[in-house]
């Protein structure tokens, strides 16, 4: 039996945060959570997630940094998927500039949060 894959979910909202853990967990996955950017990097530094479900609007640092500072790390090879409830086309944008390699609006529909999380985590990462 293999182990659970290691999900990251940074989310300052308490509430989104725990929907999109729920959702993650009831899928068998194991989460981790941050509450700001900050946290994040260190999360990801000592658990090596899979993949980390990212917010853009953070506080310390915002989604948009952690990703790019995640993808300029060659040994990590994880994917990062962003999520938003503002301005979807210029975050779409700005966050695959920063290397995102999905985006996902919220509010967060748990079937799509689902699909996009297994398709992701099914695809080989290139940094490997």
């Amino acid at each position: 039996m293999s182990l659970p894959q290691k999900l990251l979910v940074v989310e300052d909202s308490p509430t989104t945060r725990r929907q999109i853990v729920e959702i993650l967990e009831q899928q068998g996955f194991e989460v981790i959570t941050a509450e700001d950017g900050e946290r994040a990097l260190e999360l990801v530094l000592e658990h090596h997630p899979e993949l980390v479900v990212l917010d853009i609007v953070l506080p310390k640092k915002n989604g948009y940094q952690v990703c790019r500072t995640i993808k300029s790390n060659p040994e990590l090879a994880i994917k990062i998927m962003m999520l938003t409830a503002k301005d979807q086309e210029k975050d779409r944008y700005w966050g695959h500039r920063q290397g995102a390699d999905h985006y996902l609006s919220k509010p967060v529909d748990p079937e799509a949060l689902v699909a996009a999380v297994n398709s992701l985590i099914s695809i080989p990462s290139t940094s490997e």
